[in-house]
């Protein structure tokens, strides 16, 4: 495996806190930036979802694991734009590259001009809890709605697409939406994802048009 990009990446730790269990504990131990990065992996692992060489963009990518896990599989002919309003701290690399950007209400015209067409988009977002679910999970639906309108405009056909969502009962109705437009697709839950988290994963491959 290429391993070119991680030359300049400066790895940070993630650090202990009460939501601590298997996975936090076994990041901290392998030095990755976040437990999520598990979720993304056995995904990948699975179903092929990142291939050498792919042009990525990873929405709401603070603090930077999934990122980092694409830079390696990508390889050094690869490339990673991360986007959020937070930047990772100590990630980097010559095929990396970081834009501060809110999702909701984003210019697609000028993230095009920016970025460019993408094999695959991948979306980590997540809202600001209130403990209210109903409210959480319509916050969840509006960003896994942009960020499938950004897949839409910038996926290259054949790419893929990977986005975290909360269950909820508009999930069903936006799920078939997103599905019709793949070859290949269906609603994944990672192991990695905790027993009381409400958050599904909808996974899509090999973009129709």
């Amino acid at each position: 495996m290429d391993q070119t990009a991680f030359s300049w990446v400066n790895v940070g730790v993630i650090k202990r806190s009460k939501w601590d269990d298997h996975y936090a504990l076994q990041a901290r131990k392998e030095h990755r930036l976040a437990r999520s990065v598990y979720k993304l992996e056995e995904i990948d692992k699975k179903y092929g979802l990142i291939r050498p060489q792919d042009r990525i963009l990873d929405l709401g990518c603070y603090p930077g694991s999934w990122s980092l896990y694409c830079l390696k599989k990508v390889g050094s002919k690869g490339e990673v734009v991360g986007m959020d309003l937070k930047q990772p701290k100590g990630l980097s690399a010559p095929n990396f590259r970081f834009l501060k950007a809110d999702i909701l209400g984003l210019d697609i015209e000028w993230l095009l001009r920016e970025v460019g067409p993408r094999d695959t988009i991948i979306s980590d977002l997540a809202p600001q809890t209130t403990g209210i679910a109903v409210t959480d999970t319509a916050r969840s639906l509006s960003l896994a709605e942009e960020a499938f309108r950004i897949a839409l405009a910038l996926l290259r056909k054949g790419g893929n697409f990977f986005c975290k969502i909360f269950e909820g009962e508009d999930l069903k109705t936006f799920r078939e939406g997103v599905l019709r437009k793949f070859g290949r697709g269906r609603t994944v839950r990672p192991t990695a994802v905790r027993k009381a988290s409400r958050e599904v994963y909808l996974l899509g491959l090999g973009l129709k048009e």
